[in-house]
This record gives C-alpha cells, structure tokens and sequence, in this order.
C-alpha cells in the first residue's frame, strides 16, 4: 500500500508541473478551432499531391484535437471527399504535432523529446505520403468511400467568438479527462512499482542497433494495449523512458496514441475489417520507423539525453516559474469555464453543439454524427457518441415520453 501510494504522489507532481502547460495548449487549441474554418480544409485536400499533403499537415496543427476526435474528423474529411492519405495526414498532424503535446514533452522529459515530436512527425507525414498508396489497395479505399453517407449541414453565416473558443476548449478536457488520469496515474505508479528488472527483460539494450530496432518496434505495442492516447500517454513515456526503453522506442511510443485498442475498433467500424487491420499494420510501420529514424537523428548530431531512473522534476511546491505559472492558468482556466458557462446560459449560439455523450463542443455544419430524437437533432464528434446515445437517450438526457 506504501508503494501505491508514492506512485499516485508521483502522478500528482507529474500533473502540478504540466498543469500550465495543459491549460494553456487546450486554450490555444479551442481558440483555434472556433475561429478557423474547415471548408478550407474539405476544399484543397483532393488529392496527395505535396501541396495537399502539406495543406493537410497545416490544417492539422492548427486543429490540434484529442485521438478521437481527430480520427472522426479524418473520417469526416474523407467521406466529403477528401483524399484517403491526405486525411490520414491531417489526422497525424492534429494529435503528434501540437502545441500541448510540446510542453508536456518539454517539462517532464527534456527539449529533445520536445524537438523529436516535430522533426519525427514531419518524418511521418512523409512516410505515410509514400507508404499508404502502396501498401493499401485503392479498391478497398474506393470500397469504404461508398459506404459513408455523403452528408452536409448548412453552415452558419455567425462568426465564432470567445465563449466559443471556450466551448471548444472545456469540451477538450472533458473528452480527454478520463485518458488524461489515467495516463498520470499509470505513469506515477509504473514509476514507483515496476521494477528496474522488468524494464530490462522488456526492452533489449546494450545490443546497439538491434536494441534500438527492437524498442521502436514495442514501443507502438504498449501504447495498443495501455489505452492511453493523446497528451495523456506522455507521463507513461517518461516512465517507459527513465525504465530503460531507448529514445527512438520512447518516440515511436508516444507518436502511437493513434493505434491504441478502442481506436482501432474505431477504424474497424468507419472503414470496414480489412481495410482498419492494413491501416493499423501501417501506421504501426510508420510509428517504429519514425522513433528509430529520429533517433538515429538525435545520435548523429549528439543530442540524445542521458537516460536516467529518476523523474527530472522536484516533488516540492516553491517560489518558483512553475508555481507562477500554475497560478496563472488557474485564473485563466476559471475565465475560459466562466466563458463556457456564460455561453451556454445565454443559449446564443446555434453554429455548435455539446456531444451529450463525451461532452464535447462540436460545429454544427462539420459534426461528423448525429441523431433526431423527437424532432430536435443531436450532434456528436463521432459515429460511437452518437450510437451510444441513440442506444439509451435517457441516460444522457431527459426525454419526454
């Protein structure tokens, strides 16, 4: 019981020296979403070419988004018309390469984790360009294209405004609460409970290159059976990082949030068995390859970090830039709730909607589900959200008999 409870006091330092970090990325992001438009996006994605591709990496960062979220909008995209690789670029680029993802790496693993994030997912963007015309038959893309529903919802003529950046924002940290706890408490307790011993029968080191091949290769496997996903596996990378595990598998784990369990269940669902069971061969491909080539990177120019079996941060509360800091996004979290609260008393807004399910903000003309019930619509980020509650509406809301 000790042990249990030095590892959930670790979670919580792990969580008190990213707070700031957390809230000021899901700030940034929600601002993002509400004032960028996505007919852009639906528009000049029409195909693979480089300037798709990089459009489709563009629209990504700037629509930074939980896994979920993303691989529904992906999904949206590609059934409105977008091409198949150019979306599943756009959906890499939305969970590996933003803003929040970046600080969290930064504080509790270094700025070369921090770095590696970006120069690894450019890495990708450009694997997955080559790979999946190759590797995926166009007949089973053309196959699942024919089976969506090609649906559109009139858009609204209303600009977006802060109480909805802060609709998008809260609707962020509801969809992720769960993935966010769980990642700092599993990461806090395989800290302090798993033994060094277990690391190293885990992961191969001291073989060189047959290490680092084989520690990119796992690295994508723990994060398919920890159900992990989005910023919430980065507290587990530490711990997988400070166990043992080599810098490129550390990457390859932390790019591989899109292949975790329920996600895959996801793709089955959206694209069909066969074509989800080749889309998780490679993008579990282009993950290993990504950490092991960005690794080698880093070695080249010597600037891997020193492993260490220690947590780099303090466990103490001081005068110090992460107290200010935390202080800082905890008025700024109570003005963003405030705006959210604010918004949806006043009830004016008609261009988003709240995903009764997970809770979160979703834009009416871009929903990629939704659901009549009594005459009145419900719009849900994903096709499951919207299952769920067309399975049991009572449990979401009050319906009239």
């Amino acid at each position: 019981m000790n042990s249990i409870g030095n590892g959930l006091i670790e979670a919580w330092w792990m969580f008190f020296h990213t707070f700031w970090a957390l809230v000021i990325g899901f700030t940034l992001s929600g601002a993002v979403q509400a004032f960028v438009s996505r007919r852009a996006m639906k528009e000049q994605l029409g195909d693979d070419s480089a300037k798709s591709i990089s459009k489709a990496s563009f629209f990504g960062v700037i629509s930074s988004s939980c896994s979920y979220s993303a691989s529904a909008l992906a999904k949206s995209l590609f059934s409105k018309g977008a091409n198949f690789t150019a979306s599943m670029v756009f959906m890499f680029a939305s969970t590996n390469l933003v803003i929040e993802l970046g600080l969290v790496l930064w504080i509790l693993m270094g700025w070369q984790f921090a770095a590696a994030e970006f120069l690894g997912g450019a890495i990708m963007i450009l694997l997955l360009k080559l790979l999946i015309p190759k590797l995926i038959p166009a007949q089973l893309i053309a196959d699942s294209r024919e089976s969506f529903e090609m649906s559109d919802h009139s858009d609204s003529t209303r600009k977006a405004t802060w109480h909805d950046a802060a609709g998008y924002t809260i609707g962020d940290f509801k969809m992720l609460r769960v993935e966010l706890i769980v990642g700092f408490v599993v990461a806090g307790l395989a800290a302090k409970l798993v033994p060094a011993s277990f690391w190293s029968a885990l992961f191969l080191s001291g073989h060189g290159i047959i290490s680092s091949i084989e520690n990119a290769i796992i690295g994508p496997f723990i994060a398919f059976i920890s159900f992990v996903c989005s910023v919430g596996n980065v507290p587990l990378a530490a711990a997988l990082w400070h166990g043992g595990i080599t810098f490129g598998g550390t990457i390859s784990f932390i790019f591989a949030d899109l292949i975790s369990l329920p996600l895959v269940l996801i793709y089955r669902k959206y694209y069909g068995t066969k074509l989800a069971i080749r889309l998780t061969l490679v993008f579990w491909l282009v993950m290993s390859l990504s950490g092991f080539i960005t690794e080698a990177i880093f070695k080249a120019l010597g600037q891997i970090p020193a492993a260490s079996h220690n947590m780099s941060h303090s466990n103490s509360i001081g005068w110090n830039y992460t107290t200010v800091l935390d202080v800082f996004a905890l008025l700024l979290i109570i003005w963003v709730y405030w705006m959210y609260r604010n918004r949806v008393i006043e009830g004016e807004d008609q261009e988003f909607a709240k995903d009764w399910v997970c809770g979160m903000q979703v834009r009416i003309s871009d929903a990629p589900a939704s659901y009549e019930l009594n005459g009145k619509m419900y719009y849900f980020c994903m096709p499951g959200c919207r299952d769920n509650f067309a399975a049991n509406p009572e449990k979401f809301i009050s319906v009239d008999k």
